[in-house]
């Protein structure tokens, strides 16, 4: 009974926080996530941008410019360019988009790391509810 609750809660949950927001016509802090994806070159970006897209799991996708990457890698301090992905989408869906980013993305270890949005224009946050399938 517990492992089934705890398999449950998600599901539950979501369908609790949907039901409030219908009701109360309010926002629920946490619905959507903004990922951010940082990619090797802007091929790299777009090609997964599209596949994301194309995939339905986000609503949006911004290709930022080149930045500096200071980082640690396998005991060595390491410096490169990289184009950062900022990536709108539902909060449940933060685990399909990382599985499938990681299927994809040419890096060893993809940085995929999600915000959940806490507020934002209520007109766009219903975009992006309406721009990416439930399932």
């Amino acid at each position: 009974v517990v492992t089934l609750s705890l398999l449950m809660y998600p599901v539950l949950r979501s369908l609790a926080l949907q039901l409030h927001s219908a009701i109360t016509g309010s926002y629920i802090s946490g619905t959507h996530s903004i990922a951010f994806i940082n990619c090797l070159n802007e091929q790299i970006a777009k090609d997964i941008a599209r596949a994301i897209m194309d995939k339905k799991l986000a609503a949006y996708v911004n290709i930022l410019p080149k930045s500096l990457a200071l980082y640690f890698w396998k005991g060595e301090l390491e410096e490169s360019t990289e184009i950062l992905l900022l990536v709108k989408t539902r909060t449940s869906k933060i685990g399909e988009l990382s599985n499938y980013v990681r299927s994809i993305h040419p890096f060893e270890i993809p940085e995929i790391i999600s915000l959940p949005i806490d507020q934002g224009n209520p007109l766009y946050l219903k975009w992006i509810e309406e721009s990416v399938p439930q399932d």
